[in-house]
């Protein structure tokens, strides 16, 4: 895997592309005219999008109909010498449709246990940890 990072501006904003050509922009979010997100705010998303990816594809395989799936993210940092690393971060799924609410919280139990690279490679400095609400219902 090999991402390349080409400075766009005569600031800090950055153009991140990976091998299929696909991009995202990051920037230093403390500037005022940011155009991208933070490196920390990407990780966040990352962590995110990981879980996201594995938790649809067990649902669809145990063919649960999703008609909705949204995550909101959150993350505690910590002062370590001069960069704030995170300590915790907790993501919150929301899931509408016909989906058995047991199955939805065994699929983010087996991604955050099993499958989600972004947050393996997290631990054991940050600890993640996770709700499920399946139609507005906490799980």
């Amino acid at each position: 895997m090999k991402i390349r990072l080409n400075r766009i501006n005569e600031d800090y904003l950055f153009e991140c592309t990976n091998a299929a050509g696909n991009t995202i922009l990051l920037d230093n979010t403390s500037q005022p005219d940011a155009k991208g997100v933070s490196p920390m705010e990407s990780l966040l998303m990352a962590v995110a999008a990981c879980s996201g990816i594995d938790m649809v594809s067990i649902l669809k395989k145990q063919r649960q109909e999703i008609t909705d799936f949204s995550a909101e993210v959150e993350g505690e940092r910590i002062q370590v010498d001069e960069a704030k690393p995170f300590k915790d971060i907790k993501v919150k799924f929301m899931l509408e449709g016909i989906i058995d609410p047991a199955k939805a919280l065994r699929a983010a139990e087996l991604s955050f246990q099993k499958y989600c690279s972004v947050s393996k490679t997290l631990e054991p400095n940050v600890t993640v940890t996770y709700e499920v609400t399946v139609n507005g219902e906490a799980v």
